[in-house]
C-alpha cells in the first residue's frame, strides 16, 4: 500500500490531541456532576449516564476522524503496469539576439516580443522535445532538446543581446548549428527549426544553409519582425545608468530594417518551409505551433513502462460514515 498525497498523514497528530480533550472533558464532566449533585441523590439524579459508553463514542469519533485523514492521504494498493508511448517532434527556436532586435517598432522591443511569443508556445509543446539557440555574429546553443519545458523558460528569461559575445547577424550558421549540434543524427524528417528574426544577414549563405537543411528533411519556420518600410534606429541601454544611445555608424544612426525577401528564400530551400510577415504586428504563435508542429507527423520518442495503482480511499470514509452512524446513534444513559 502507498499513500499517494502523504503530507495529509500530518493530520494524525491531531488525534493524540482531541483524545487528551475528550479525556479532559469526561473527567471535568464527572467531577462537575458530583460537586452539583449529592453523594447520596447521585444514583437518582444521573439518569444512568453510563461512563463506558462516553469513552466508547469518544473512541469511535477518533477512529473515524483518523480514518477520514487517511482517506485525505489517498491511501492506494493493487498495481498494474502499463506501457506509454510518447510521441512528439524535436524542435529548436533560433533566435536573434543582434543589436538590431533592440529596436522598438515592437513593444517592448523585438527581442522580449520574441521571448514572449515563445513562452506562450512552451504551453503548447506536448510531448515534443524542445531547444533553444541564439545567435547574432555567431551561433551558442543555450538549451538543448529536452522535454523539461521549465528548463528551456528558464533559458529563454535569460536571453539578451549579451548571449552571444559577437556582434552581427549570421543566420546561416544559426541554422548550421542546428543541423549540427542539436538534432540527432538519423531520422530525417520530424523536425523543424522556428526561427524568429529581422531577416538582416552579414554574408553566412543562409539559403545554403536552408538548402543543407531540406535535403536533412529539417523544415524551416520563419517569423519575420520588424519595420520593414523605414525601419528603426537601434537604442541600447546603459545598464548602470538606464539611458539610452542610438547605436551610430560614422557618425549616423544605424536603422535596422526587415528583410523578408531572405527569409522567403530561406522557408522555400527548406522542405515545406513556412514564412510568417508579421513586420510590426502581432502573431499567436501558440496558435501556429498547434496548427503546424502539433498536428504533423510524429515520431514514437520513447516507450516506457508506468506503473498504475487504484486509489482506496472509499474503503476509509465508508469506514469513517459507519463509525460516525454508531456513535450517534450510541446512547450516553442506560435504560
Amino acid at each position: 500500500m502507498r499513500f499517494e498525497a502523504y503530507e495529509w498523514l500530518m493530520g494524525l497528530w491531531i488525534v493524540p490531541l482531541l483524545a487528551g480533550v475528550a479525556v479532559y472533558a469526561l473527567v471535568r464532566r464527572r467531577a462537575a456532576s458530583r460537586r452539583f449533585i449529592a453523594e447520596s441523590l447521585h444514583a437518582m439524579m444521573g439518569g444512568g449516564i453510563s461512563t463506558p459508553r462516553q469513552a466508547v463514542r469518544s473512541l469511535l469519533m477518533l477512529l473515524a476522524i483518523s480514518l477520514v485523514v487517511l482517506g485525505l492521504a489517498r491511501p492506494q494498493w493493487g498495481r498494474t503496469e502499463s506501457e506509454v508511448k510518447r510521441q512528439g517532434r524535436d524542435v529548436c527556436f533560433l533566435i536573434d539576439v543582434s543589436k538590431s532586435m533592440l529596436a522598438e517598432d515592437l513593444a517592448p522591443n523585438r527581442l522580449e516580443r520574441a521571448k514572449l511569443w515563445v513562452q506562450d508556445v512552451l504551453t503548447a509543446a506536448r510531448g515534443d522535445r524542445i531547444a533553444l539557440v541564439a545567435f547574432a555574429g555567431e551561433a551558442v546553443v543555450k538549451g538543448p532538446l529536452t522535454h523539461d519545458y521549465g528548463f528551456v523558460a528558464t533559458a529563454l528569461r535569460d536571453l539578451s543581446i549579451e548571449s552571444v559575445s559577437r556582434g552581427g547577424t549570421l543566420i546561416g550558421d544559426g541554422i548550421r548549428l542546428c543541423l549540427d549540434e542539436v538534432f540527432d543524427e538519423g531520422d530525417p524528417s520530424f523536425k523543424d527549426i522556428i526561427l524568429i528574426t529581422d531577416g538582416e544577414d552579414h554574408e553566412s549563405f543562409p539559403v545554403e544553409a536552408a538548402k543543407k537543411a531540406g535535403e536533412a528533411g529539417v523544415r524551416i519556420i520563419a517569423i519575420g519582425i520588424g519595420d520593414e518600410s523605414s525601419g528603426r534606429p537601434i537604442e541600447v541601454t546603459d545598464s548602470r545608468t538606464g539611458q539610452k544611445t542610438v547605436v551610430k555608424y560614422k557618425g549616423e544612426a544605424v536603422v535596422s530594417r526587415l528583410d523578408s525577401s531572405t527569409l522567403r528564400e530561406v522557408t522555400a530551400a527548406s522542405k515545406d518551409g513556412v514564412y510568417f510577415n508579421v513586420a510590426t504586428g502581432t502573431i499567436d504563435l501558440d496558435q501556429v505551433y498547434k496548427r503546424l508542429v502539433r498536428q504533423a507527423e510524429q515520431k514514437e520518442l520513447e516507450t516506457t513502462q508506468q506503473a498504475r495503482f487504484e486509489d482506496r480511499f472509499q474503503v476509509f470514509i465508508a469506514g469513517a460514515l459507519g463509525l460516525l452512524t454508531i456513535a450517534y446513534l450510541m446512547r450516553e444513559r442506560g435504560r
